[in-house]
């Protein structure tokens, strides 16, 4: 009987088989996939429970945004009209400056270019138009 058994069980045993474990992380942070971010962020973010304070005093008044977005059309209002002014529509080659603002115009390969200095605190900007 026992001779029957162990037949049984090595034949049952010769049958199995396995496979290699494998460990995949699901922490992008760890080594995961990069496209469980956003799954991982929202399910924290969804949890938490805590609400800061300040959020609601930094938050500008009706009010405020109103006064905000007058002033940015006025501002827009104004700076469209000095540069049809300076310019009559169209832009110039050349070098303009408008207090600590130093504008330059020229023509290259890539199209219109303009760059943009502010003299006081030596930040630049640079504009390209592509020509076709």
């Amino acid at each position: 009987m026992r001779g029957a058994i162990l037949i049984l069980l090595s034949l049952f045993t010769s049958v199995c088989f396995s496979q290699q474990l494998t460990y995949k992380p699901i922490n992008p942070f760890f080594g995961g996939d990069t496209f469980n971010y956003q799954m991982m962020l929202s399910s924290a973010n969804a949890q938490n429970s805590f609400k800061d304070p300040e959020a609601e005093k930094l938050k500008p008044s009706d009010m405020e945004q109103f006064t905000e977005r007058l002033n940015n059309q006025l501002l827009s209002q104004l700076s469209r009209q000095l540069f049809n002014e300076q310019f009559g529509g169209d832009l110039k080659e050349g070098t303009f400056v408008f207090g600590t603002l130093s504008v330059e115009i020229y023509e290259s390969g890539e199209g219109m270019v303009v760059n943009l200095l502010n003299t006081e605190s030596g930040e630049q900007t640079q504009i390209i138009m592509p020509s076709y």
